[in-house]
């Protein structure tokens, strides 16, 4: 295939909607001759590419359709690498002229401008090592902690205009501090250009193209490189379920509703205020399957989260009866929606088996992170959101009412191994007055510095992957705000700083104790000691790895009651070494503990035949290991 001479054929996938590399034909490429463009607009009457060199003319770069595609594709030989560019659409429906950003433009301006600039790529990767590791890396079996950030509020410059880091910036900070604090990826909510900053990332505009408020692509690429070189994968939020209306946007691109469903009852979302991707137009799942692709050949990314899968998944999402139309089966279910999530992540998972699709689904919909073959829709992970609600609603009571409502702890076993979890504390969980998590713990500062180190230590205790958003490490007392920064000054006093130094305790373990991490999917890596002592709200399990020796005892109090002499059942005899006291002084709790460890005695507990006696420090957690 010639870029500057695309034909019917090389754009037959394409058109059939199986093209998962439809932006290596479609977009701006530099070429001998000048740059090639090629842009999808079957409903337009004439195209032409407005820009820097033509002096915005409407006709002076015009380009010729390929019969039988929709696409139109020219070579402009004044075109430049640099040049700011547009298309100019005249549609046969109604005259409709339009000015369009590049759908498949690899750098757009800086908002709020909205034309698409020609660029030509010429970083040089350096993180192949990296790239052979990342199969065990990314395995399910594999420790795999997430630290969640907003690029453009993570930090920001006070003495220049207070403005967000960018790229490069970001790569000489971020890297360290999360290699630093024991986390093996970063998420980056989207980097995708999108318009409105205020949207955090989720309306996109740019598929193909990194925001360029923090930089180009190149610049881009030195952060990923950078992660990758500290040993940090790299999941990137990638949006599928929905658009913004913008007029240089996708909506209504050559006049028709080209990438959207004409009728709103399919096509507007009206929780949003939106556009939905029609799944059953082919050129529009090469868009999206190129999309996803796009991000994983050419930046190197070890991972997508798929945003908003529930409303893909269903007609009647956000609608009240009426607002919807029914499949051909008369049912709820978006089979094209589903069609199409299966076809993703069979394409991904094809071409590169060694990173992880992940999926932010928040309802029972069944095998969400199971096989195709098996009914499932194939992705490799899924958000546990039933278990952030629980997990949050329980740890904002007062502890005296928490022995009523213990089953929000304990009820997650039933499902825990139904799907391969995420456990999830995100940035949706710190917005819009719902507070920051240190608020959202009850009682005097010491209870709530105690209670977010019990959280993180159930969360880091419990089968499933970790995620955690920015500013929950050193306990952020203010909402997560989009246009500010963290509150770094706060890591120097020593409550905030403690906290940190535990969530790097907790990454340690997980990622050397293979007990912590080997059954996050499996339901040998979990068993009940006692769920059911409701009264003092206390937790005990094991964690299991794949060998007898590889086991974690885990107690949680829940109440800020210290608990002495409480005798826990233990699967062997001998010596308990005690691994973690969240109550640690060190940590910024109380000192209580036992003393590095315990011996077993034969005395039958919990229906074992050895029993430990253990100090529960107050709203603390323990963590145990059988000596060798």
């Amino acid at each position: 295939m010639r870029i500057d001479q695309l034909s019917a054929l090389d754009l037959s996938g394409f058109n059939a909607g199986h093209d998962a590399r439809a932006y290596e034909k479609l977009g701006a490429h530099p070429v001998a001759g000048g740059v090639a463009f090629a842009v999808w607009a079957p409903n337009a009457e004439r195209v032409s590419v407005i820009g820097d060199w033509n002096g915005w003319a409407p006709d002076a770069s015009p380009l010729r359709l390929i019969e039988g595609t929709g696409v139109w594709h020219g070579v402009v030989a004044e075109a430049r690498p640099g040049h700011v560019y547009k298309y100019r659409v005249v549609s046969r429906v109604g005259g409709f002229v339009s000015e369009k950003a590049d759908p498949y433009g690899f750098l757009h301006e800086m908002p709020p401008r909205t034309g698409s600039i020609v660029t030509k790529n010429g970083y040089v990767w350096s993180d192949a090592a990296w790239l052979t590791t990342r199969k065990e890396r990314d395995a399910l079996d594999a420790p795999f902690s997430v630290y969640e950030v907003h690029a453009g509020s993570w930090k920001r410059v006070p003495d220049d205009g207070f403005r967000s880091l960018n790229y490069r910036e970001l790569a000489d900070q971020l890297p360290e501090y999360v290699a630093r604090l024991g986390f093996t990826h970063v998420e980056l909510m989207p980097v995708m250009e999108h318009p409105f900053f205020g949207s955090w990332g989720y309306q996109v505009s740019g598929y193909f193209a990194p925001s360029h408020r923090y930089g180009t692509d190149d610049d881009f690429m030195f952060l990923v490189d950078a992660l990758h070189a500290r040993g940090i994968g790299v999941i990137l939020d990638w949006v599928p379920a929905h658009f913004p209306t913008d007029g240089h946007s996708l909506g209504f691109f050559d006049g028709t509703h080209l990438y959207e469903h004409a009728d709103p009852r399919q096509g507007f979302h009206p929780e949003w205020h939106s556009f939905i991707f029609n799944y059953e137009r082919s050129e529009v799942r090469s868009f999206l399957l190129s999309s996803a692709m796009f991000w994983l050949d050419r930046f190197h990314a070890d991972g997508i989260r798929v945003d908003g899968v529930s409303s893909m998944l269903y007609l009647d999402y956000a609608r009240r009866p009426g607002e919807w139309i029914p499949n051909t089966n008369g049912g709820r279910e978006n089979l094209a929606a589903v069609d199409f999530l299966r076809e993703l992540n069979t394409t991904v998972y094809r071409d590169h088996p060694d990173v992880q699709m992940i999926a932010e689904e928040s309802t029972s919909w069944p095998l969400v992170s199971k096989p195709i073959g098996e009914g499932g829709l194939g992705f490799g992970l899924k958000w546990d959101m039933g278990w952030m609600h629980d997990t949050l609603r329980y740890m904002e009571l007062d502890p005296v009412f928490r022995s009523h409502h213990h089953n929000d702890l304990t009820f997650r076993s039933m499902y825990a191994f139904t799907e391969n979890f995420v456990l999830p504390l995100s940035h949706d969980e710190v917005v819009y007055g719902k507070g920051s998590l240190l608020r959202k713990m009850p009682g005097d500062e010491w209870q709530k510095f105690a209670s977010l180190r019990l959280l993180f230590s159930y969360m880091w205790a419990s089968p499933g992957k970790k995620l955690l958003f920015m500013g929950g490490e050193f306990g952020q007392w203010s909402e997560w705000n989009h246009d500010g920064s963290l509150d770094w000054h706060l890591v120097d006093v020593p409550k905030h700083g403690q906290l940190s130094r535990l969530v790097g305790t907790l990454n340690h373990l997980y990622k050397t104790e293979p007990a912590l991490h080997r059954g996050d999917a499996l339901s040998h890596g979990f068993e009940w000691i006692d769920g059911s002592n409701a009264r003092d709200s206390v937790l005990t399990f094991l964690r299991r790895g794949d060998h007898e020796h590889d086991v974690v005892l885990v107690a949680l109090n829940f109440t800020p009651v210290p608990r002495f002499r409480y005798r826990i059942g233990v699967p062997r005899a001998g010596h308990w070494s005690e691994i973690m006291n969240s109550d640690a002084k060190e940590l910024g709790g109380s000192g209580q503990g036992n003393f590095g460890g315990l011996d077993s005695r034969p005395i039958p507990w919990n229906g074992r035949r050895q029993s430990i006696n253990v100090t529960l420090p107050p709203l603390g957690a323990v963590f145990f290991k059988p000596a060798r």
